[in-house]
Protein backbone atom coordinates (compact mmCIF):
# COMPACT_ATOMS: atom_id res chain seq x y z
CA UNK A 1 0.00 0.00 0.00
CA UNK A 2 1.31 3.13 -0.79
CA UNK A 3 1.77 5.97 1.83
CA UNK A 4 -1.18 8.18 0.79
CA UNK A 5 -3.28 5.00 0.51
CA UNK A 6 -2.09 3.78 4.22
CA UNK A 7 -3.64 7.63 5.10
CA UNK A 8 -6.97 7.05 3.58
CA UNK A 9 -7.35 3.73 4.90
CA UNK A 10 -7.06 4.92 8.58
CA UNK A 11 -9.19 7.69 7.93
CA UNK A 12 -11.99 5.49 6.20
CA UNK A 13 -11.55 3.26 9.51
CA UNK A 14 -11.87 5.84 11.89
CA UNK A 15 -15.20 6.91 10.12
CA UNK A 16 -16.40 3.09 9.81
CA UNK A 17 -15.90 3.36 14.07
CA UNK A 18 -18.23 6.49 14.40
CA UNK A 19 -20.56 5.21 11.88
CA UNK A 20 -23.18 2.32 13.74
CA UNK A 21 -26.63 3.49 12.29
CA UNK A 22 -25.02 2.88 8.51
CA UNK A 23 -23.36 -0.30 9.88
CA UNK A 24 -27.24 -1.50 11.38
CA UNK A 25 -29.09 -1.44 7.64
CA UNK A 26 -25.72 -2.51 5.58
CA UNK A 27 -26.13 -5.83 8.04
CA UNK A 28 -30.14 -5.53 7.07
CA UNK A 29 -29.41 -5.30 3.69
CA UNK A 30 -27.38 -7.97 3.74
CA UNK A 31 -29.11 -10.37 5.85
CA UNK A 32 -31.84 -9.73 3.36
CA UNK A 33 -30.15 -9.60 -0.05
CA UNK A 34 -32.05 -6.62 -1.09
CA UNK A 35 -29.20 -4.93 -3.15
CA UNK A 36 -27.64 -8.23 -4.02
CA UNK A 37 -26.36 -8.12 -7.69
CA UNK A 38 -27.04 -4.47 -8.64
CA UNK A 39 -24.74 -2.06 -10.61
CA UNK A 40 -25.01 0.92 -8.66
CA UNK A 41 -23.34 4.41 -9.99
CA UNK A 42 -22.25 7.24 -6.92
CA UNK A 43 -21.28 10.65 -7.38
CA UNK A 44 -20.38 12.02 -4.42
CA UNK A 45 -17.58 13.68 -2.26
CA UNK A 46 -15.13 11.20 -2.33
CA UNK A 47 -13.84 11.14 1.40
CA UNK A 48 -13.92 9.35 4.32
CA UNK A 49 -17.56 9.20 5.18
CA UNK A 50 -18.14 8.44 1.35
CA UNK A 51 -15.97 5.53 1.01
CA UNK A 52 -17.70 3.79 4.17
CA UNK A 53 -20.90 4.08 2.31
CA UNK A 54 -19.77 2.69 -1.04
CA UNK A 55 -18.29 -0.13 0.94
CA UNK A 56 -21.07 -0.92 2.66
CA UNK A 57 -23.40 -1.25 -0.61
CA UNK A 58 -21.06 -3.37 -1.85
CA UNK A 59 -20.57 -5.86 1.42
CA UNK A 60 -24.75 -5.58 0.87
CA UNK A 61 -24.19 -7.43 -2.59
CA UNK A 62 -24.15 -4.52 -4.87
CA UNK A 63 -21.46 -3.73 -7.74
CA UNK A 64 -20.12 0.11 -6.95
CA UNK A 65 -19.06 2.98 -9.61
CA UNK A 66 -17.90 5.90 -7.65
CA UNK A 67 -17.03 9.33 -8.63
CA UNK A 68 -16.74 12.93 -6.72
CA UNK A 69 -19.81 15.17 -7.33
CA UNK A 70 -17.30 17.88 -7.55
CA UNK A 71 -14.15 18.96 -9.03
CA UNK A 72 -12.51 19.91 -5.63
CA UNK A 73 -14.28 17.78 -2.94
CA UNK A 74 -12.19 14.33 -3.45
CA UNK A 75 -9.56 13.53 -0.53
CA UNK A 76 -7.08 11.87 -2.53
CA UNK A 77 -5.89 9.39 0.49
CA UNK A 78 -9.26 7.91 0.85
CA UNK A 79 -9.86 8.17 -3.29
CA UNK A 80 -6.54 5.99 -3.18
CA UNK A 81 -7.39 3.98 -0.34
CA UNK A 82 -10.53 2.36 -1.94
CA UNK A 83 -8.98 1.03 -5.19
CA UNK A 84 -5.76 0.04 -3.45
CA UNK A 85 -6.84 -1.58 -0.19
CA UNK A 86 -10.07 -2.26 -0.95
CA UNK A 87 -10.34 -2.69 -4.57
CA UNK A 88 -13.16 -0.49 -5.35
CA UNK A 89 -13.69 1.45 -9.01
CA UNK A 90 -13.39 5.06 -8.08
CA UNK A 91 -12.84 7.91 -10.41
CA UNK A 92 -11.86 10.85 -8.80
CA UNK A 93 -9.24 13.52 -7.96
CA UNK A 94 -8.44 16.62 -5.73
CA UNK A 95 -7.94 19.39 -8.59
CA UNK A 96 -9.66 17.51 -11.59
CA UNK A 97 -10.52 20.23 -14.28
CA UNK A 98 -14.00 20.14 -15.51
CA UNK A 99 -13.36 17.73 -18.52
CA UNK A 100 -11.77 15.55 -16.08
CA UNK A 101 -15.05 15.25 -13.70
CA UNK A 102 -17.04 14.73 -16.48
CA UNK A 103 -15.34 11.98 -18.11
CA UNK A 104 -15.08 10.58 -14.88
CA UNK A 105 -19.16 10.63 -14.46
CA UNK A 106 -19.48 8.94 -17.75
CA UNK A 107 -16.93 6.46 -16.82
CA UNK A 108 -19.69 5.40 -13.79
CA UNK A 109 -22.28 5.43 -16.06
CA UNK A 110 -20.65 3.00 -18.12
CA UNK A 111 -21.29 0.26 -15.82
CA UNK A 112 -24.68 0.74 -16.90
CA UNK A 113 -26.21 1.31 -13.08
CA UNK A 114 -29.56 0.13 -12.09
CA UNK A 115 -29.69 2.45 -9.52
CA UNK A 116 -28.35 5.68 -8.94
CA UNK A 117 -26.96 7.54 -5.53
CA UNK A 118 -26.44 11.82 -6.93
CA UNK A 119 -25.10 14.90 -5.14
CA UNK A 120 -26.25 18.10 -7.88
CA UNK A 121 -27.87 15.50 -10.38
CA UNK A 122 -25.06 15.62 -12.25
CA UNK A 123 -25.34 11.78 -13.25
CA UNK A 124 -29.25 12.32 -13.90
CA UNK A 125 -28.53 14.70 -15.76
CA UNK A 126 -26.33 13.26 -17.75
CA UNK A 127 -28.56 9.93 -18.19
CA UNK A 128 -31.11 12.49 -19.38
CA UNK A 129 -29.05 14.31 -21.81
CA UNK A 130 -25.64 12.65 -23.64
CA UNK A 131 -25.97 9.07 -22.04
CA UNK A 132 -29.75 8.18 -23.24
CA UNK A 133 -28.82 4.77 -24.58
CA UNK A 134 -28.83 3.77 -20.37
CA UNK A 135 -32.16 5.24 -19.38
CA UNK A 136 -33.97 1.72 -19.82
CA UNK A 137 -31.69 -0.16 -17.29
CA UNK A 138 -31.79 2.88 -14.12
CA UNK A 139 -34.79 1.79 -11.63
CA UNK A 140 -34.07 4.91 -10.04
CA UNK A 141 -31.75 7.49 -8.02
CA UNK A 142 -31.38 9.10 -4.54
CA UNK A 143 -30.15 12.53 -4.44
CA UNK A 144 -28.45 13.75 -1.85
CA UNK A 145 -28.30 17.94 -1.48
CA UNK A 146 -30.82 20.73 -2.22
CA UNK A 147 -29.66 21.85 -5.40
CA UNK A 148 -29.67 18.66 -6.78
CA UNK A 149 -33.90 18.53 -5.95
CA UNK A 150 -34.09 21.64 -7.33
CA UNK A 151 -32.64 20.77 -10.84
CA UNK A 152 -34.83 17.41 -10.28
CA UNK A 153 -38.51 19.34 -9.56
CA UNK A 154 -37.64 21.28 -12.50
CA UNK A 155 -37.41 17.82 -14.75
CA UNK A 156 -40.49 16.74 -13.50
CA UNK A 157 -42.26 19.74 -14.21
CA UNK A 158 -41.06 20.05 -17.69
CA UNK A 159 -42.10 16.29 -17.67
CA UNK A 160 -38.30 15.07 -18.68
CA UNK A 161 -37.76 12.89 -15.70
CA UNK A 162 -37.93 9.49 -16.55
CA UNK A 163 -37.15 7.32 -13.72
CA UNK A 164 -38.32 7.68 -10.39
CA UNK A 165 -35.76 9.85 -7.49
CA UNK A 166 -36.03 9.68 -3.70
CA UNK A 167 -35.58 12.94 -2.23
CA UNK A 168 -32.83 11.96 0.43
CA UNK A 169 -32.19 15.59 1.28
CA UNK A 170 -35.52 16.27 2.69
CA UNK A 171 -36.04 13.26 5.05
CA UNK A 172 -36.42 14.69 8.85
CA UNK A 173 -33.05 12.62 9.48
CA UNK A 174 -30.93 14.72 6.73
CA UNK A 175 -31.82 18.07 6.00
CA UNK A 176 -32.56 18.52 10.11
CA UNK A 177 -29.04 17.67 11.11
CA UNK A 178 -26.86 17.39 7.65
CA UNK A 179 -27.54 20.71 6.13
CA UNK A 180 -28.14 22.78 9.58
CA UNK A 181 -25.36 21.05 12.10
CA UNK A 182 -22.99 19.27 9.45
CA UNK A 183 -22.63 22.27 7.10
CA UNK A 184 -22.82 24.62 9.98
CA UNK A 185 -19.46 23.04 11.55
CA UNK A 186 -17.83 22.34 8.43
CA UNK A 187 -18.14 25.35 6.80
CA UNK A 188 -16.08 26.99 9.46
CA UNK A 189 -14.23 24.18 9.48
CA UNK A 190 -13.14 25.05 5.76
CA UNK A 191 -13.28 28.92 6.54
CA UNK A 192 -10.39 28.31 9.55
CA UNK A 193 -8.40 25.84 7.36
CA UNK A 194 -8.21 27.90 4.48
CA UNK A 195 -7.51 31.17 6.00
CA UNK A 196 -6.22 30.55 9.70
CA UNK A 197 -8.32 34.19 10.44
CA UNK A 198 -10.41 34.96 13.24
CA UNK A 199 -14.19 35.25 13.09
CA UNK A 200 -14.59 36.55 16.81
CA UNK A 201 -15.26 40.49 16.34
CA UNK A 202 -15.86 40.16 12.64
CA UNK A 203 -19.37 41.08 10.63
CA UNK A 204 -20.27 37.87 8.79
CA UNK A 205 -22.74 38.02 5.90
CA UNK A 206 -24.66 34.62 5.45
CA UNK A 207 -26.73 34.83 2.34
CA UNK A 208 -29.69 32.89 2.03
CA UNK A 209 -31.60 31.16 5.81
CA UNK A 210 -32.31 28.07 4.60
CA UNK A 211 -31.27 24.68 6.46
CA UNK A 212 -27.91 25.26 5.60
CA UNK A 213 -27.84 29.19 5.96
CA UNK A 214 -29.28 28.48 9.62
CA UNK A 215 -26.52 26.06 10.49
CA UNK A 216 -24.00 28.63 9.11
CA UNK A 217 -25.46 31.90 11.01
CA UNK A 218 -25.66 29.56 14.24
CA UNK A 219 -22.14 28.76 14.53
CA UNK A 220 -20.55 32.09 13.18
CA UNK A 221 -22.74 33.68 16.39
CA UNK A 222 -21.07 30.90 18.48
CA UNK A 223 -17.38 31.82 17.24
CA UNK A 224 -18.16 35.90 18.31
CA UNK A 225 -19.34 37.17 14.41
CA UNK A 226 -21.69 40.10 14.27
CA UNK A 227 -24.31 37.94 11.56
CA UNK A 228 -26.05 39.32 9.04
CA UNK A 229 -28.23 37.30 6.80
CA UNK A 230 -29.78 38.11 3.20
CA UNK A 231 -32.78 36.62 1.83
CA UNK A 232 -35.00 36.49 -0.93
CA UNK A 233 -37.70 35.05 0.93
CA UNK A 234 -40.34 36.85 3.12
CA UNK A 235 -40.96 34.27 5.51
CA UNK A 236 -37.29 32.95 5.96
CA UNK A 237 -36.24 36.85 6.21
CA UNK A 238 -38.88 37.11 8.89
CA UNK A 239 -37.43 34.05 11.16
CA UNK A 240 -34.34 35.27 10.76
CA UNK A 241 -35.00 38.11 12.07
CA UNK A 242 -36.69 36.87 15.16
CA UNK A 243 -34.07 34.24 15.95
CA UNK A 244 -31.87 37.43 16.21
CA UNK A 245 -29.96 38.17 13.33
CA UNK A 246 -29.80 41.66 11.06
CA UNK A 247 -31.65 41.32 8.08
CA UNK A 248 -30.67 43.47 5.04
CA UNK A 249 -30.17 43.43 1.06
CA UNK A 250 -26.62 42.48 -0.02
CA UNK A 251 -26.03 45.54 -1.41
CA UNK A 252 -26.27 46.75 2.17
CA UNK A 253 -24.70 43.63 3.68
CA UNK A 254 -21.19 43.98 1.84
CA UNK A 255 -20.72 47.46 2.93
CA UNK A 256 -19.53 46.28 6.86
CA UNK A 257 -18.97 42.18 5.98
CA UNK A 258 -15.18 40.62 6.51
CA UNK A 259 -16.62 37.23 5.42
CA UNK A 260 -19.56 36.97 3.06
CA UNK A 261 -20.64 33.09 2.80
CA UNK A 262 -23.41 32.08 0.30
CA UNK A 263 -25.48 29.22 0.83
CA UNK A 264 -28.81 29.51 -1.35
CA UNK A 265 -28.68 26.81 -4.32
CA UNK A 266 -29.30 29.89 -7.33
CA UNK A 267 -26.75 32.32 -8.81
CA UNK A 268 -25.22 35.57 -9.03
CA UNK A 269 -25.77 36.02 -5.81
CA UNK A 270 -22.43 38.42 -5.66
CA UNK A 271 -21.57 39.79 -8.58
CA UNK A 272 -19.87 43.16 -10.13
CA UNK A 273 -22.78 45.24 -8.19
CA UNK A 274 -21.21 44.31 -5.15
CA UNK A 275 -17.61 44.54 -5.05
CA UNK A 276 -17.08 48.42 -5.05
CA UNK A 277 -18.97 48.71 -1.69
CA UNK A 278 -16.76 45.77 -0.21
CA UNK A 279 -14.25 46.46 2.36
CA UNK A 280 -10.91 45.71 1.66
CA UNK A 281 -9.73 42.16 2.56
CA UNK A 282 -13.02 40.60 2.32
CA UNK A 283 -13.26 36.96 2.69
CA UNK A 284 -15.53 35.12 -0.26
CA UNK A 285 -16.68 31.74 0.21
CA UNK A 286 -19.92 29.62 -0.93
CA UNK A 287 -21.77 26.59 0.60
CA UNK A 288 -23.57 25.94 -1.88
CA UNK A 289 -23.40 23.05 -4.70
CA UNK A 290 -22.46 24.94 -7.67
CA UNK A 291 -19.43 27.49 -8.37
CA UNK A 292 -21.58 30.14 -9.28
CA UNK A 293 -23.36 31.75 -6.20
CA UNK A 294 -20.17 34.22 -6.38
CA UNK A 295 -19.56 34.98 -9.92
CA UNK A 296 -16.18 34.20 -10.63
CA UNK A 297 -16.87 35.91 -13.99
CA UNK A 298 -17.39 39.40 -12.79
CA UNK A 299 -14.17 38.79 -10.34
CA UNK A 300 -12.01 38.32 -13.35
CA UNK A 301 -12.96 40.74 -15.44
CA UNK A 302 -13.23 43.14 -12.74
CA UNK A 303 -9.84 42.32 -11.37
CA UNK A 304 -6.31 44.17 -12.09
CA UNK A 305 -4.72 40.87 -11.11
CA UNK A 306 -5.07 37.78 -9.01
CA UNK A 307 -2.85 35.81 -7.05
CA UNK A 308 -3.01 32.77 -4.94
CA UNK A 309 -2.10 33.83 -1.81
CA UNK A 310 -2.87 30.17 0.31
CA UNK A 311 -3.46 27.01 -0.67
CA UNK A 312 -6.97 27.29 -0.76
CA UNK A 313 -7.26 31.14 -1.38
CA UNK A 314 -7.44 33.65 -4.36
CA UNK A 315 -6.63 37.37 -3.98
CA UNK A 316 -8.35 39.71 -6.70
CA UNK A 317 -7.06 43.28 -6.60
CA UNK A 318 -10.14 45.49 -7.51
CA UNK A 319 -9.91 48.65 -8.54
CA UNK A 320 -9.41 51.75 -5.70
CA UNK A 321 -6.77 49.66 -3.99
CA UNK A 322 -9.11 46.78 -2.35
CA UNK A 323 -8.94 43.09 -2.43
CA UNK A 324 -11.27 40.36 -2.62
CA UNK A 325 -10.03 36.77 -0.96
CA UNK A 326 -11.73 34.11 -2.97
CA UNK A 327 -11.87 30.61 -1.15
CA UNK A 328 -11.95 27.29 -2.81
CA UNK A 329 -12.36 29.18 -6.38
CA UNK A 330 -15.96 29.50 -4.98
CA UNK A 331 -16.87 25.70 -5.39
CA UNK A 332 -17.91 23.88 -1.36
CA UNK A 333 -15.85 25.13 1.44
CA UNK A 334 -17.05 23.21 3.30
CA UNK A 335 -15.69 19.92 1.51
CA UNK A 336 -12.82 22.15 -0.71
CA UNK A 337 -11.06 23.64 1.90
CA UNK A 338 -12.35 21.45 4.97
CA UNK A 339 -12.86 17.70 5.91
CA UNK A 340 -16.67 17.90 5.30
CA UNK A 341 -19.72 17.00 7.94
CA UNK A 342 -18.70 15.65 11.07
CA UNK A 343 -19.06 11.71 10.73
CA UNK A 344 -21.49 11.36 13.00
CA UNK A 345 -23.81 13.59 10.83
CA UNK A 346 -22.92 11.60 8.12
CA UNK A 347 -24.01 8.35 9.63
CA UNK A 348 -27.55 9.59 9.94
CA UNK A 349 -27.71 10.84 6.01
CA UNK A 350 -25.91 7.91 4.01
CA UNK A 351 -28.03 5.45 6.66
CA UNK A 352 -30.70 7.29 4.66
CA UNK A 353 -29.23 6.84 1.57
CA UNK A 354 -28.91 3.24 2.31
CA UNK A 355 -32.38 2.48 3.24
CA UNK A 356 -33.57 4.27 0.12
CA UNK A 357 -31.25 2.01 -1.69
CA UNK A 358 -32.61 -0.80 -0.88
CA UNK A 359 -36.32 0.74 -1.05
CA UNK A 360 -35.83 1.83 -4.65
CA UNK A 361 -34.81 -2.20 -5.44
CA UNK A 362 -37.73 -3.12 -4.01
CA UNK A 363 -40.38 -0.54 -5.26
CA UNK A 364 -39.04 1.30 -8.44
CA UNK A 365 -41.29 -1.02 -11.04
CA UNK A 366 -44.24 0.48 -8.83
CA UNK A 367 -42.86 4.23 -8.22
CA UNK A 368 -43.69 6.54 -11.20
CA UNK A 369 -40.94 8.86 -12.86
CA UNK A 370 -40.89 11.90 -10.27
CA UNK A 371 -39.22 13.25 -7.07
CA UNK A 372 -40.61 11.22 -4.34
CA UNK A 373 -40.06 11.60 -0.41
CA UNK A 374 -38.28 9.24 1.85
CA UNK A 375 -41.12 6.79 3.27
CA UNK A 376 -41.83 8.42 6.76
CA UNK A 377 -41.13 4.73 8.32
CA UNK A 378 -37.70 4.37 6.87
CA UNK A 379 -36.79 8.31 8.45
CA UNK A 380 -38.22 6.88 11.33
CA UNK A 381 -36.38 3.92 11.75
CA UNK A 382 -32.72 5.92 11.12
CA UNK A 383 -33.78 8.22 13.76
CA UNK A 384 -34.56 5.34 16.57
CA UNK A 385 -31.22 3.64 15.35
CA UNK A 386 -29.52 6.74 16.14
CA UNK A 387 -30.94 7.51 19.74
CA UNK A 388 -29.83 3.93 20.23
CA UNK A 389 -26.42 4.61 18.88
CA UNK A 390 -26.39 7.61 21.30
CA UNK A 391 -28.05 6.08 24.03
CA UNK A 392 -30.90 7.72 24.65
CA UNK A 393 -34.11 6.94 25.45
CA UNK A 394 -37.50 8.34 25.03
CA UNK A 395 -41.35 7.92 26.41
CA UNK A 396 -43.90 6.32 24.70
CA UNK A 397 -47.50 7.05 23.88
CA UNK A 398 -49.98 4.79 26.19
CA UNK A 399 -53.07 3.32 24.29
CA UNK A 400 -55.15 6.07 26.09
CA UNK A 401 -52.85 9.13 24.86
CA UNK A 402 -52.79 7.25 21.28
CA UNK A 403 -56.63 7.27 21.00
CA UNK A 404 -56.97 10.70 22.07
CA UNK A 405 -54.34 11.46 19.38
CA UNK A 406 -56.65 9.91 17.12
CA UNK A 407 -60.25 11.19 17.92
CA UNK A 408 -62.00 14.21 17.36
CA UNK A 409 -64.79 13.54 19.36
CA UNK A 410 -62.66 13.47 22.73
CA UNK A 411 -62.91 16.75 24.79
CA UNK A 412 -59.84 18.00 27.28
Amino acid sequence: MSELGDVGARRIEWARDHMPVLAAIRDELKQKKTLRGLRIGMALHVEAKTGVLALSLREAGATIRLSSCNPLSTDDSVATALAETYGLEVYAKKWQTNEEYYANLHKVLDLKPDLIIDDGSDLVNLLHTKRRELLEGVRGANEETTTGIIRLRAMERDGALRFPVIDVNDAQMKHLFDNRYGTGQSTIDGLMNATNLLIAGKTFVVAGYGWTGRGIAMRARGMGARVVVTEVDSVKAIEASMDGFEVVPMRSAVREADFIVTATGCKDIVTAAHFPAMKDGVVLANAGHFDNEISKADLEKAAKSKRRVREFVDEYALPGGKRANLVAEGRLVNIAAGQGHPVEIMDMSFAIQAVSAGYLAQNASRLQPRVHPVPPALDLKVARLKLRSMGVRIDHLTKAQRAYLDSWQEGT
